[in-house]
């Protein structure tokens, strides 16, 4: 349960870009993309919702969470963050497996990504470096490549980009 409400918070946390003046929205947008199903992430979401209100952000009060569930069909993922792109959300939040965060990945290179790997992401091709993950991708994932458990507790301070736009969308 601590590792689901880290990365809730974490979630909360690494948020939203900073849209032009012009296109500002009413309040930011979530797309929340999984392979997995609603059933099986029931137990989960709220720790993710408090892990936001923790960061200031109540779903449907200041943010909103479009959530698209693939039901384990993985070849439904890139559609789901296509229809984010053209949308835009403000955040993309892959779970469920590395190909949600690859399909994120494949889709937009400005839209930060905050993934949850089954697998190694070095290898998958999500990041560069656990210490600098590059691009606009950053998570947690239950490994690194020596073996050790990630620690998971400084995803935060791995994407200062990414939390530079939210305190530019929160000011």
């Amino acid at each position: 349960m601590r590792r689901r409400a880290f990365l809730a918070a974490a979630w909360g946390a690494l948020a939203f870009p900073a849209p032009a003046a012009a296109q500002r929205k009413s309040m930011p947008v979530i797309g929340y993309a999984s392979g997995g199903s609603a059933k099986f992430y029931e137990p989960i979401l709220p720790a993710f919702r408090e892990g936001l209100r923790e960061t200031g952000y109540v779903d449907g009060q200041n943010v909103s969470i479009e959530y698209r569930w693939a039901e384990g069909d993985f070849d439904r993922l890139p559609a789901f963050v296509a229809e984010f792109v053209r949308r835009p959300v403000d955040l993309i939040a892959a779970t469920g497996g590395d190909r949600a965060a690859l399909a994120g990945k494949e889709a937009s290179s400005t839209i930060p990504i905050v993934f949850s790997a089954g697998g190694e992401p070095i290898a998958e091709g999500l990041v560069a470096s656990l210490a600098r993950p590059g691009g606009n991708l950053t998570g947690v994932a239950p490994r690194d490549s020596h073996g050790l458990r990630f620690p998971a507790a400084t995803v935060a301070a791995r994407s200062p980009a990414v939390r530079s736009k939210l305190l530019t969308h929160r000011s």
